[in-house]
């Protein structure tokens, strides 16, 4: 669960010995530093050349109108050699120019001809300049996180972790910046699904500069994400925000246990280890297949249909198929649940698969999984088969093999981090529902399907004050409104909204699943689960008084001045 601001606030001071500003980033001054060094030899060039020509016309001889002798000022030299240089040609001014002073403005346009062709030729190499592009691109990334001016999430690695949650989170409208150190990401972010531009800077995430450009001390900064494949990577970023912006939340991705726990250490907001976290799902599947089949749904994106209802498996032996430490991770979740593991190497045979009751087909190799799924199918057709997959790549074929259960990390990782960004309260709902029995999920499972159907629900955070519900808040300081009412439809009483309530907090207590029954105060939390187009709808109640009227009492209050004046029960009241 995640743990409360003041909880953040008091383990980072535990940590945080000094107050540091934020280390100053230079994104602003690179490109012209850059521009000034490599141009300076061609200006300087230039610029002499350009004095000489000045000053030698200065000096030719010349003739007046009147044919007496007549030397140019230092600002008619100026004036004659600006607009020769640029190769406008005004004529000869003040006067027509001698022979002495026709061939020093000859020489002096030649000069001037090869000097520009060496500056300007220097200034376009400057252009392809890999170092002076990417300080120009940074500036302009770095002025895109210091226009926003609406919340924003900073996502360490646009992976395939992190390109989901960039997608998901785009199409609820919120902003995010994505920093990687591979040099392709702003192509993949042009050419990507994202409706936003999304400023993308090209960086280490462990130089807390980078972290600064991306925007950590930027006041509408709503948190960070570590969501690279790197586990060194992903902890320097929650040791630099818990340590600069200690109050931002912080959630990262952790492959082993070790760097997990050292993230923990620090406070992190919330820590995802795939391999552990997969365990914990194959034996809910194995034990509480309703519970299962509840928070998988619940974690799915919105409107994912429904897992078919699946029974306990019989208990049997396991067959563990790896290459790297995620068949020991396994193994050791399935032992802890009384399971007996059999551990074997992926690059070799099965062995007899006749009294297995499952098999983990987990190898790095993806395709060697399937090839492994296949042979226990053949061998074994009723053995119950789990399959790890490194990417989205192999869905098609997965689909068409259909294993029982499948693992993808990146899959698993981007659910969970959204579970806990998108709707923080709907985590720790997700994880009380984690460790309920199988009657709880039963009946909140068919609560929800009866309420709003098969589709699985979106979620929403609801206070009841002034700002986010001022109908019912008036309408609560005078009268009484059970849960059940306020999700009624303000257009049809008798029918109750697609929406189900998961949490009420009040006063830092949660009450989880409560009943329709249950009594509203001012001042309460609510998170709600259902559809979009209900939530729409909610949002009617929670700002007129005359709906709160009409969905706690059934009375329906005239919508204009006019007839509610000449409503008796309106005067009345």
């Amino acid at each position: 669960m995640a743990d409360r601001p003041d909880v953040r606030a008091e383990s980072a001071t535990e940590l945080r010995q000094a107050e540091i500003a934020l280390p100053e980033t230079s994104a602003s001054t690179d490109a012209i530093f850059i521009l000034m060094r490599r141009m300076r030899s061609p200006l300087v060039v230039l610029l002499i050349v350009f004095a000489v020509d000045v000053l030698g016309l200065s000096l030719m001889p010349g003739v007046d109108a009147s044919g007496a002798p007549h030397r140019m000022t230092i600002f008619d030299a100026f004036y004659v050699m600006s607009y020769t240089a640029t190769t406008i040609g005004f004529g000869e001014i003040p006067y027509e120019f001698s022979i002495a002073q026709r061939m020093w403005v000859t020489f002096s346009i030649y000069s001037s001809v090869v000097v520009w062709a060496y500056s300007l030729g220097t200034l376009f190499s400057l252009f392809q300049d890999r170092g002076f592009r990417e300080a120009v691109q940074l500036q302009r990334v770095a002025g895109q996180v210091r226009r926003l001016r609406e919340p924003f999430l900073i996502i360490a690695g646009y992976g395939q972790m992190g390109q989901r949650i960039a997608e998901t989170l785009d199409a609820q409208g919120r902003r995010v910046v994505v920093v990687d150190s591979d040099d392709h990401v702003r192509d993949q972010l042009a050419g990507g699904k994202l409706s936003i531009d999304v400023p993308a800077i090209d960086g280490d995430i462990r130089d807390p500069r980078t972290l600064t450009l991306a925007g950590l001390g930027h006041p509408h900064c709503a948190g960070v994400l570590a969501m690279t494949h790197d586990d060194s990577v992903n902890l320097a970023a929650v040791m630099a925000v818990r340590l600069l912006r200690p109050e931002l939340p912080v959630y990262a991705r952790a492959n082993d246990r070790v760097t997990a726990a050292s993230m923990h250490d620090f406070g992190a907001d919330g820590v995802i280890n795939p391999f552990d976290r997969f365990g914990e799902y194959l034996i809910l599947r194995l034990q509480r297949p309703v519970t299962y089949r509840l928070v998988k749904w619940l974690l799915a994106a919105y409107d994912s249909p429904l897992e078919e209802c699946r029974t306990r498996l019989p208990s049997g032996r396991w067959i563990v198929a790896s290459d790297d430490h995620f068949g020991e991770e396994i193994a050791s979740d399935l032992r802890r649940a009384g399971v007996v593991v059999e551990v074997v190497d992926a690059q070799e045979s099965l062995p007899n698969l006749r009294d297995v009751a499952g098999l983990v087909a987990g190898a790095a190799d993806e395709n060697r999984n399937l090839a492994l799924a296949g042979s226990a199918r053949m061998s074994h057709p009723g053995v119950f088969l789990a399959v790890r997959a490194c990417s989205e790549g192999l869905g098609p074929l997965l689909d068409a093999f259909s294993p029982d259960i499948v693992f993808i990390p990146a899959r698993l990782t981007a659910e969970e981090a959204l579970a806990r960004v998108v709707t923080p309260d709907f985590w720790d709902f997700f994880r009380f529902a984690f460790n309920q029995d199988e009657e709880w999920s039963r009946e909140l499972l068919d609560r929800l399907v009866a309420r709003q159907g098969t589709g699985s629900p979106t979620s929403r955070r609801i206070v009841l004050d002034e700002t986010h519900a001022p109908g019912v808040l008036k309408w609560l300081t005078r009268h009484s409104l059970n849960l059940g009412d306020l999700l009624r439809d303000p257009d049809d009483r008798e029918q109750p909204l697609a929406l189900v309530p998961l949490i009420v907090t009040r006063e830092c207590a949660d009450t989880f699943a409560p009943a329709d029954d249950f009594a509203l105060a001012p001042g309460d939390e609510l998170v709600v689960a259902g559809h979009d187009a209900a939530m729409d709808v909610l949002d009617r109640t929670l700002f007129h008084p005359d709906a709160v009227e009409y969905v706690a009492t059934g009375n329906v209050v005239p919508a204009t001045w006019i007839f509610r004046k000449l409503s008796p029960r309106v005067q009345d009241a």
